[in-house]
């Protein structure tokens, strides 16, 4: 995968990564159109085959795609500021955990680290398929639980609007400006031999 031009003048590679991680980022212009069900399938295919603790696999994805009931609901669990931009997407997904392993009903502590790495999947498929893939922390995670009958069984971790692309003029003016990829700190700020730095 070639390193895409909005990247190359603000990420830059330390030590030789694969471009998929430096070419997937979280854009907000999207089209508004609806998206294929294979290609939203795709995605969960890919998070699917993430690793987990004991193949618990406890990642869940409630997904609804634009102008359906349930797409109305989970639309209104945005704050204000997603939902400027979110009308435009093909699909809302919950991202969920289950809090206790299956097979044995005890607490699962790694849940919330597992389907993380089964969201980064997800991101990283939709990346490669051009597609916008943005997660958010920014709704009312009761009203969400509610609207994808959680229950007491299922945490919610966060969201993501999923949708094709569009020209960042596309979005209202204030979002404009922020639709570029984000920098990342250091390598030398993030890990460390043997103990964190005081």
């Amino acid at each position: 995968m070639k390193l895409k031009n909005e990247i190359k003048e603000i990420r830059n590679n330390e030590y030789g990564i694969d471009n998929i991680f430096l070419n997937r980022w979280s854009p907000r212009a999207m089209s508004g159109e609806k998206l294929p069900k294979n290609e939203l399938m795709a995605l969960f295919e890919a998070a699917k085959w993430a690793p987990s603790a004991s193949n618990n696999q406890p990642w869940r994805f409630v997904y609804a795609q634009r102008d359906t009931e349930q797409w109305e609901k989970l639309f209104n669990s945005l704050n204000e500021g997603n939902r400027e931009w979110c009308e435009k997407a093909g699909a809302l997904v919950v991202i969920l955990s289950r809090s206790n392993m299956e097979y044995k009903n005890k607490p699962n502590p790694t849940a919330s680290f597992d389907t993380g790495s089964a969201w980064i999947s997800l991101a990283l498929e939709g990346a490669k398929r051009g597609l916008v893939v943005h997660g958010m922390a920014g709704f009312d995670y009761t009203k969400a639980a509610s609207t994808v009958n959680a229950g007491k069984i299922f945490k919610v971790e966060a969201m993501c609007a999923i949708g094709k692309r569009a020209p960042k003029n596309s979005l209202p003016e204030n979002l404009q400006k922020k639709e570029m990829p984000s920098k990342r700190k250091k390598l030398s700020e993030i890990a460390f031999e043997g103990k964190l730095p005081k």
